[in-house]
């Protein structure tokens, strides 16, 4: 899948699942401060993120998540080292 196919994929979880409305998603929206979403949400979304890319996710990948654009990279390094 492509980066523009993998941001529309995560902004219909972050709609459907969490109740964000859709323009508030953008790869430079923060998950906590702008998508309000909680540690519930955070653990929820880390279950639809290995779903998603087959892969776990490590703590260390979860650090590094603050934003849906941060989400996209995750991604992405989880799809090229599936390869």
């Amino acid at each position: 899948m492509s980066r523009k196919e993998h941001f529309e994929r995560v902004r219909d979880v972050m709609v459907k699942t969490f109740g964000v409305e859709e323009e508030q998603v953008t790869p430079a929206a923060h998950l906590v401060d702008d998508l309000a979403l909680d540690s519930l949400d955070w653990a929820e979304l880390i279950v639809i993120l290995e779903k998603e890319t087959g892969r776990e996710i490590t703590d260390n990948d979860v650090k590094a998540i603050r934003t849906v654009g941060d989400i996209l990279d995750l991604v992405d390094r989880k799809q090229a080292t599936s390869a």
